[in-house]
């Protein structure tokens, strides 16, 4: 007999009650109960170390920010979601000579591929949230804001609610009930993108964003 089949024999020999699984354990995951100024600090400490750059607005000023961020980057378009209140409050934006020219996420992406991955400086996608701990954006892709608005243009640009900065993934994961249902791909971002890939040295910005800015608005 073959080792092959000896071992599937053993298997099928194999006698035993069902084994249950244990009873989910989350105690390791929790962190003390930090306050939103707590949060911020740690999120804006973590995602900075990585190259990340934060900016704390309000709800009347991020545009203005948005637009200083882009012009000292000499950005000369961006790319926004159609549908989402970002995209629309950009649009009514759109007459002011300190934003560059806008354009919309409004078609298939193999009508416009070579644009999309040749010619858009800098995009804006909102966010699902942040984790302070890890220094991360969740990002849930829609048809409105798909996740090549985050990966593929030099410059992405987030904008993050500080009261939808949760300490831990868990703590997010809770808040938010994802066992309810989550999209095909959901997306944690920490910085630019980078790589190790050659010798073991850490490089930013070899694929994907070279650039990762967060708007918080607080």
């Amino acid at each position: 007999m073959s080792s092959r089949n000896t071992i599937l024999q053993r298997l099928r020999n194999r006698s035993g009650g069902t084994l249950s699984a244990p009873e989910c354990d989350f105690s390791v995951l929790k962190r003390p109960d930090w306050s939103t100024a707590e949060r911020l600090d740690r999120f804006e400490q973590m995602i900075e170390s990585v190259h990340g750059e934060v900016h704390r607005c309000t709800e009347d000023s991020w545009v203005d920010r948005l637009a200083e961020v882009l012009t000292t980057r000499g950005a000369r378009n961006l790319l926004i979601p159609k549908e989402h209140s970002i995209g629309l409050r950009l649009r009514t934006e759109a007459q002011r000579e300190d934003l560059p020219n806008l354009l919309i996420y409004d078609e298939p992406i193999e009508s416009w591929q070579s644009v999309l991955f040749n010619d858009v400086d800098a995009s804006i996608t909102s966010t699902r949230g942040g984790i302070a701990e890890t220094g991360s954006l969740i990002l849930w892709p829609t048809p409105d804001e798909p996740r090549l608005m985050s990966l593929v243009a030099p410059i992405h640009i987030a904008v993050l609610r500080a009261d939808e900065l949760y300490t831990t993934l868990h703590d997010a994961m809770r808040a938010q009930n994802w066992a309810s249902g989550m999209p095909t791909n959901a997306l944690l971002i920490s910085g630019p993108s980078k790589t190790a890939d050659i010798e073991q040295t850490l490089a930013y910005g070899v694929h994907g964003p070279k650039e990762l800015i967060v708007l918080v608005i607080e």
